[in-house]
């Protein structure tokens, strides 16, 4: 077919389907407005319902605009006449070939479902994923949105994160705090103890587990001592800052040496004897 003959065909065409063309891209404007409205709604009203976990609401709203869309694609196309399941027929073979072509797309899908499903991790928990680490943001269909401790933003495929060992540090309500601190030799144990009991002395502090200072280790040149306490998951790192600069104050303050590494050089006869090794 020439050039003009397809040009005379195609405004033939169009004058005779101009209503149909207009009701069609009609229903695709709507349809698509409607599909973002929905998203929209259901990403806002969603987390103010309380029977419904905020990390859902993004994956539900996903699913709901690109299941909306995909209708309003199968309407407009029938307003030309194509049947129903010419379309699905279309649609689903187009699917078979995007599926071979997008398995790690599609895996992350998978994944952004189980992970949902089985919820290791909610939004606002801090979590590390064999050393990818932050804040969840947002559980998305294809991937995960995190924010570091020192605000940077990562963006993960969910199948990444299936995959790895997730260690979640929000989800228990209670976290052990751990003070390591080491004392000479020649300092008064019991003084040493009693010391950290006191700073243990905290409103942060719960009083079950109780607190507890053991000596963990009996070092070359120290008495190596923990201190654990426990607190409430969100005062955890807070606390064991604080814990670390209060022990090292109250003990300078009880005259407790912390020993630091020392070289001892012997002088015999005028020389110099290091000490082996």
């Amino acid at each position: 077919m020439e050039y003009s003959q397809l040009l005379n065909f195609s405004t033939v065409w169009i004058a005779d389907n101009v209503t149909r063309i207009l009701t069609a891209c009609l229903i695709l404007f709507v349809g698509f407005w409607f599909a973002g409205l929905m998203s929209r709604q259901i990403r806002n009203l969603l987390p103010r319902t309380r029977r419904v976990d905020n990390t859902l609401a993004p994956l539900l709203s996903q699913i709901v605009r690109y299941g909306i869309i995909v209708v309003t694609v199968v309407i407009s196309l029938s307003q030309f006449g194509i049947q129903t399941t010419s379309i699905l027929a279309v649609l689903g073979a187009a699917g078979l070939a995007i599926a071979l072509a997008l398995q790690g797309t599609l895996s992350n899908i998978a994944s952004g479902v189980m992970l949902i499903w089985l919820r290791p991790f909610r939004v606002g928990e801090y979590v590390d994923a064999e050393g990818t680490a932050g804040t969840i943001i947002e559980v998305g269909l294809f991937a995960t949105e995190l924010k570091t401790y020192d605000g940077i933003f990562i963006f993960v495929p969910n199948s990444r994160l299936w995959d790895a060992r997730i260690t979640n540090y929000s989800r228990q309500a209670t976290r052990m705090v751990e003070t390591k601190i080491s004392i000479a030799y020649d300092s008064s144990l019991p003084k040493a103890r009693e010391v950290l009991m006191d700073v243990a002395k905290d409103p942060r502090v719960l009083s079950e587990p109780a607190p507890m200072v053991f000596v963990a280790a009996l070092g070359a040149s120290s008495v190596d001592l923990v201190m654990r306490t426990w607190v409430m998951s969100p005062d955890w790192w807070r606390t064991n800052v604080d814990f670390h600069e209060r022990a090292k104050l109250a003990f300078d303050a009880a005259g407790i040496e912390i020993p630091y590494g020392k070289l001892d050089i012997n002088i015999r006869n005028g020389q110099i004897q290091m000490p082996q090794a």
